[in-house]
């Protein structure tokens, strides 16, 4: 899969998913723009990267500075937004400014990167956004999970409609092992998490960064698929 002479903008490339879709983007031949918040992670990534790369921090949830970005970003083929933030806990016990944070990584972000980059993309070129399993697996402490995954791949395909020629798809992750993502369990949880999803999961074992970013970049270079939600969950959503 190829992406030479390609420019990718990568959101959330300072680690995890993100920071795998850059370096193989980057292998592919492409130039890559690495976006998000933290300028030090950006730079670590950078670091990775052996073909043409440019930092450029970014908050995607914050609407004047997505419009400030593409402003001055210039051309560029494709783009994709691993951001993601969770909400786990009962309805009736979620603090309010947890879910307004997982509508912002989720839902905000993905609207804000479309408006303002729509008019600049290549008309060829695509968007790929990240959801998840929970948005057809519900499980207890995961309903606002569910609601922006579901919402998002509702977006997605609305948008490969509104957009077309260029393509809009989704990528919808299982559990995966990507990293500092875990960190708020503490490792005992984390790891019994793991464990239960590879003995449960059809493909018997968790997800790697790896794993999506080959995922992506078929997204990205396929030209025939648009609106479609890739489920690279091993098997998850059966489960």
């Amino acid at each position: 899969m190829k992406l030479e002479s390609r420019r990718v903008i990568v959101v959330g490339a300072g680690s995890g998913i993100g920071r795998s879709v850059a370096i193989a983007a980057s292998e592919a031949g492409a130039s890559v723009v690495l976006a998000g918040r933290k300028r030090e992670a950006l730079e670590a990534t950078a670091a990775l990267l052996k073909g043409p790369r440019e930092v450029r921090p970014l908050d995607a949830s914050r609407e004047d500075e997505v419009g400030a970005f593409f402003e001055t970003i210039g051309p560029f083929d494709h783009l994709v937004s691993t951001a993601s933030q969770g909400a786990s806990g009962s309805i009736t016990e979620l603090g309010t400014a947890a879910i307004e944070r997982a509508f912002a990584a989720k839902l905000w972000a993905p609207i804000f990167l479309v408006k303002h980059a729509a008019r600049r993309i290549a008309r060829e070129g695509s968007f790929t956004f990240f959801s998840g399993f929970r948005a057809v697996k519900p499980s207890p402490g995961a309903s606002i999970t569910s609601l922006v995954n579901g919402g998002l791949e509702a977006f997605t395909k609305a948008m490969a409609v509104e957009l077309a020629p260029i393509r809009v798809n989704a990528i919808s992750p299982g559990v995966v092992d990507s990293g500092s993502f875990w960190d708020r369990l503490g490792t005992e949880a984390r790891d019994r998490l793991f464990s239960d999803f590879a003995q449960k999961a059809p493909a018997r074992r968790v997800g790697q960064p790896e794993d999506l970013a080959a995922a992506t970049l078929f997204a990205m270079v396929n030209p025939f698929l648009t609106g479609t939600v890739l489920a690279v969950d091993g098997g998850g959503h059966l489960m």
